[in-house]
């Protein structure tokens, strides 16, 4: 996520990130003029609802979304918590499910736009410790993958990353 913001801005666009880390949203902005930060809990559908009217209303109609929240407890999993293995579904699944119910409506109406959803080799492949991140990834690639047949010729495009391990804080 911070690295597409910092390329996409260095590129011309004008960036809106989305985090509930705010530090974390400062670091990535950095001293860029092109990014603007807003604070919020992607699992509450209702506040990125209202962040993403706020973004479209002081820059305009949001042309491609890349969703990358995430967390990655490790844990086998009857020794997680319930709580904690449906925090995970909540940021990692949910978050995009939010995200991507407030912006897909408007790129679908203008019939265009690039819908890029981030989940992970662990979406295809379970992994021992990672079992509620893996259900989380399973989730987002199906999810991405649906969406996709549903909306095929509308002028959106959809794409659903699935990297390997990756140096990211997660790690």
């Amino acid at each position: 996520g911070r690295l597409s913001a910092r390329r996409l801005a260095a590129a011309g666009a004008q960036v809106a990130i989305l985090d509930v880390n705010e530090a974390g949203l400062r670091e990535t902005k950095g001293d860029s003029a092109a990014i603007r930060a807003f604070p919020v809990d992607v699992t509450d559908a209702r506040a990125v609802s209202a962040v993403v009217r706020q973004v479209e209303s002081e820059l305009g109609p949001v042309d491609r979304v890349m969703n990358a929240a995430a967390i990655m407890p490790t844990e086998l999993i009857l020794n997680q918590d319930a709580d904690l293995v449906n925090r995970i579904m909540a940021i990692n699944y949910g978050g995009t499910v939010n995200v991507t119910m407030a912006v897909l409506p408007g790129m679908l109406k203008r019939g265009s736009g690039d819908l890029v959803n981030f989940a992970s080799v662990a979406g295809w492949l379970p992994t021992l410790h990672f079992g509620a991140y893996n259900a989380s990834k399973f989730a987002v690639v199906a999810f991405t993958e649906v969406l996709y047949h549903e909306n095929r010729g509308r002028g959106v495009r959809f794409a659903c990353v699935c990297p390997p391990p990756v140096a990211t804080p997660l790690l």
